[in-house]
């Protein structure tokens, strides 16, 4: 089955540019990162996929967008049985953290504050970040020889974890947002 990987959560390719390096000829599925992230990069690769969709008939599916980087790094590393934090930046004073024991999703995606980001996992998990230009500083003073760096997600690290536990995956993708919408009223 032909399946294409688009993952935009990291903001790069706003321009749609991307689309045209897609091969999508004989497509029968789409595997799409949900996030989160860019909300531009995410809502235009859902709409991108769904969109295709309803004129190919292929089927849709999504995949949390840190599930790519944590396939990145047990990839890279030969660390598949390695708990990871995946940490990124939730903006006002808040950062976003998806856990990991192996391909293993075990926590979804949450909040929590920045002051407090020590406590919200135990200390076997090594910490990655795709924000490492925003809070790289803080967790290498955090987390200490734990943290590893940072690292965007790919379309090829979808693809690894997606290979690698299907179960994760899900049908009609929509958006993980951690924060209702803003209103001015």
């Amino acid at each position: 089955m032909k399946t294409i990987y688009i993952e935009r959560s990291s903001g790069h390719g706003r321009d749609g540019g991307w689309v045209e390096e897609l091969d999508l000829a004989g497509v029968e599925r789409i595997v799409v990162g949900t996030g989160p992230g860019s909300f531009a990069g995410i809502r235009s690769a859902i709409a991108f996929a769904q969109g295709f969709a309803l004129g190919c008939r292929c089927e849709v599916l999504g995949l949390p967008s840190p599930c790519a980087i944590a396939a990145q790094v047990f990839s890279s590393a030969k660390l598949e049985s390695t708990r990871l934090a995946v940490v990124g930046d939730a903006r006002c004073g808040k950062l976003w953290v998806a856990l990991f024991n192996g391909y293993e999703l075990s926590r979804e995606v949450f909040q929590t504050d920045r002051n407090e980001c020590a406590g919200a996992f135990s200390d076997d998990f090594l910490v990655v970040t795709p924000d490492d230009e925003r809070i790289g500083e803080l967790l290498k003073a955090t987390f200490a020889d734990r943290y590893i760096g940072g690292m965007l997600p790919t379309d090829e690290g979808l693809r690894l974890f997606a290979e690698a536990n299907p179960a994760m995956m899900r049908p009609q993708p929509l958006p993980i947002y951690l924060n209702p919408a803003v209103r001015k009223t």
